[in-house]
């Protein structure tokens, strides 16, 4: 199983990074959304050996603005509506794109990416066969904005500069964006719970306990609110990035999941 190809797309204003892999086209694609400061290159190998391990071809893409995708415009400001923009707007494009109409899928998504996947799951597209989040947030909390401003002094003396290896010259802006956004006060009450009853397809919830963004609630409330089965998996030793942090079990847990999806579930090659 190995990268397809690497290629851009243009959608709307901008012009979008991704990389295909390769997998077999009767089980679903698993499609990759990245944290709030990621893109693909910091997934790592984390999508190839998922996909090798279930089979699944895959799709990872940078949203507008992030790693080899075009800059956003002079001046954009993030709102509280900068996620659902991304999940509404955006991802639907890219699949447009680059999954085929009649395929199903499984959307991964971490940090953002798994805030993401959970507005995506809310509006029922019936080709949508699950979701696996990692350390996503469903409301804003205290530790979230700790975290976010030790995250935001460590950039100012430099400590975060490794960052240009990902973004170049739009990481100042990446990071302004993300920061911005989640320490605006109008972002306190920044909140997906209303959506979670209208997701119904089975949840694979992760995330670290030394989670430096998040506490335990959040994967109690994914699990408890959404209408499909969720299974609820908190990571000792490991913080906000358990792929990285602790791949092994991430993988294991993420693998186990997506096989149980594509034996047990019919694909719909009817849904449009």
């Amino acid at each position: 199983m190995t990268l397809e190809s690497k290629s851009t797309l243009r959608i709307e204003e901008a012009t979008l990074a991704y990389a295909l892999i390769r997998g077999d086209a009767a089980l679903p694609y698993l499609i990759f959304l990245h944290e709030g400061l990621g893109c693909t290159a910091m997934w790592g190998d984390f999508p190839e050996r998922l996909c090798r391990a279930t089979g699944c071809p895959g799709l990872v893409y940078d949203r507008a603005g992030y790693g080899q995708s075009s800059p956003l415009p002079a001046g954009t400001q993030w709102d509280t509506g900068y996620l659902h923009r991304s999940s509404q707007r955006e991802l639907p494009q890219v699949m447009a794109r680059l999954v085929p109409p009649s395929a199903p899928y499984i959307l991964v998504g971490h940090s953002d990416g798994g805030s993401i996947a959970l507005i995506h799951g809310a509006e029922r597209n019936p080709r949508l066969r699950g979701i696996v989040t990692i350390a996503a947030h469903v409301f804003v909390e205290a530790v979230t904005l700790v975290g976010i401003r030790d995250a935001l002094a460590a950039w100012r003396v430099g400590k975060l500069a490794g960052l240009a290896r990902y973004h170049g010259e739009k990481t100042a802006d990446v990071f302004r964006l993300w920061s911005d956004a989640w320490l605006d006060p109008a972002f306190a009450s920044w909140n997906i719970e209303a959506l979670l009853p209208r997701i119904d397809v089975p949840l694979l919830v992760m995330q670290g306990q030394d989670d430096q963004y998040g506490t335990a609630r959040q994967v109690h409330s994914i699990a408890r609110h959404s209408a499909g089965p969720a299974k609820e998996a908190l990571l000792p030793r490991c913080g906000h990035s358990p792929h990285k942090e602790c791949p092994e079990a991430v993988l294991a847990a993420s693998a186990e999941f997506i096989r149980s999806l594509a034996t047990r579930m019919p694909l719909d090659r009817t849904a449009v």
